[in-house]
């Protein structure tokens, strides 16, 4: 395999993945809730797993500071354990307010008709006395309509074989299962009396009902109000510990001049790296959220190769890239030659001319010497495509709007005009071919490449309908077995 094994940090991270392929046999390095059973104690593996990788993590920094290494410790810990733990607590939470809230309003809706139904009998009361028959009333105007219609004849045969009214009105009863003139939510509770149950009968079976429901309706609103409470702590949990995971990642990026040896510099980047991933899950949920029809298209595995219809596409969008390009499309004054093909395995692939982030704002439709393709994000909401849009917009690199799915993107850039060779850069988008990697065997995969480490692994950030609309980050080590679109 060409992963490492890391933990998970997203919310909702269930089901299968249906974006552009996200392996499902490997434990994925991201930023959402540790893949295992919610609320389940860790079992002896992951404890293992990770003690190790906290050890691994101390040797790495040998000879820092105690006080620095352990920061970077902290940071890691952070990010890894407490704050996937704080997201998968939040969620839940969130859960079951909602389904209290729910209840809620149900148990209120019951007592509401039950209020209505009271009224409606009390007002018939008034009108005909409550010793007036309902149902010999609703019977007798049964039997006139059966008159008139295809069921003359089975009333005629009632009528006939009756031997009195009483006896009439019982077959009816009976055949037509008529109980009451009304049919509605208070009557029900007149279910467990006679079906002669008269006006007041049924009142008094009204009145007991909407005593019972104001008690429910009552406990349930009281258990929504509790739901919502520890709903909100869980959420003030959560943003606690990434304010101070934030505080702890701009600590550490102002000591990085303490870290001597490049071992303990890059365990210390790539611990930031994953905390600063963190941050792109933040700026997405701050975004609204899917429709629907997004959610759908999220879970079925299509990949915006197809032109959505109008307006189904872009009503989630995060506010790093909102907005529609500008229908300037002067452009940009770029080095527009091509580098060269050179794809040596350096951090730094030769004739590269661009720096991340690069110089070709969102939106745009013309930059680095050809058209993008860029008309704003159509690809399906949390998809891997849909992330890979994102990203390249931040990092003012040019990305295409309709370049298929994952495994297209390599052959439907070059033919945009990008450069695309085998060498891995900062913000490239690495592209994996179907089935790659154990991605999709149907659509493949994309992922943005965000370091590259002294031992030529590189870490990506990616998206996937899997972890509904987080941001996941993974280290590989097969990079010159990919493709990667630069600019």
């Amino acid at each position: 395999m060409s992963r490492t094994g890391t933990n998970t940090l997203g919310v909702k991270a269930v089901g299968i993945v249906a974006c552009v392929g996200l392996t499902m046999s490997v434990a994925l390095a991201s930023l959402a809730a540790p893949v295992q059973q919610a609320n389940a104690v860790p079992s002896y593996s992951q404890l293992a797993q990770s003690k190790a990788k906290k050890q691994s993590l101390q040797q790495k920094l040998g000879g820092v500071n105690s006080a620095l290494a352990q920061k970077i410790i902290e940071l890691d810990d952070l990010t890894n354990t407490q704050i996937p733990a704080a997201i998968k607590a939040a969620e839940k939470a969130s859960s079951d307010a909602e389904s209290a809230q729910d209840e809620a309003d149900a148990a209120a809706a019951r007592l509401e008709a039950a209020q209505k139904d009271k009224s409606d009998l009390e007002k018939k009361i008034k009108e005909t006395g409550e010793d007036y028959d309902d149902a010999h009333a609703a019977v007798a105007q049964l039997a006139r309509d059966s008159f008139h219609g295809s069921a003359a004849s089975d009333t005629m045969s009632m009528v006939t074989g009756s031997k009195d009214t009483d006896d009439f009105i019982k077959s009816m009863q009976s055949s037509a299962a008529v109980s009451r003139s009304e049919s509605n939510a208070a009557n029900d509770a007149a279910n467990a009396q006679s079906t002669q149950m008269n006006r007041r009968q049924r009142l008094e079976a009204i009145e007991k009902q909407i005593t019972d429901l104001k008690t429910q309706a009552e406990s349930d609103a009281a258990d929504a109000k509790k739901a919502a409470a520890d709903a909100k702590a869980k959420s003030d949990q959560l943003n606690a510990l990434r304010n101070q995971g934030d505080k702890q990642r701009a600590y550490l990026e102002s000591q990085q001049s303490q870290l001597k040896s490049a071992t303990a510099k890059e365990a210390a980047q790539i611990v930031m790296m994953q905390s600063q991933i963190d941050s792109y899950n933040q700026q997405l949920a701050a975004a609204s959220k899917p429709t629907s029809t997004q959610q759908i298209n999220a879970n079925s595995g299509a990949q915006g190769s197809t032109r959505p219809s109008t307006g189904s596409s872009n009503t989630s969008r995060p506010s790093t890239n909102t907005s529609r390009p500008s229908t300037n499309t002067s452009r940009p004054s770029t080095n527009t030659s091509r580098p060269s093909t050179n794809t040596n395995s350096s951090s730094r692939p030769s004739g590269m001319n661009y720096s991340v982030p690069g110089n070709c704002p969102q939106g745009s439709t013309y930059c680095y010497g050809h058209q993008t393709g860029n008309v704003g994000n159509a690809y399906p909401w949390s998809q891997c495509t849909w992330w890979a849009y994102i990203r390249r917009g931040q990092l003012s690199l040019p990305v295409g709007s309709y370049l298929g799915n994952g495994q297209d993107w390599g052959n439907s850039a070059r033919a945009l005009g990008y450069y695309v060779n085998n060498t891995p850069h900062v913000g490239a988008v690495m592209v994996f071919r179907a089935g790659q990697n154990g991605h999709s065997p149907i659509y493949g995969h994309v992922a943005v490449v965000e370091r590259i480490n002294s031992d030529g692994s590189v870490l990506v950030s990616e998206g996937g309908s899997i972890w509904q609309g987080n941001v996941h980050y993974d280290t590989l080590y097969d990079a010159s077995a990919h493709q990667f679109v630069h600019y």
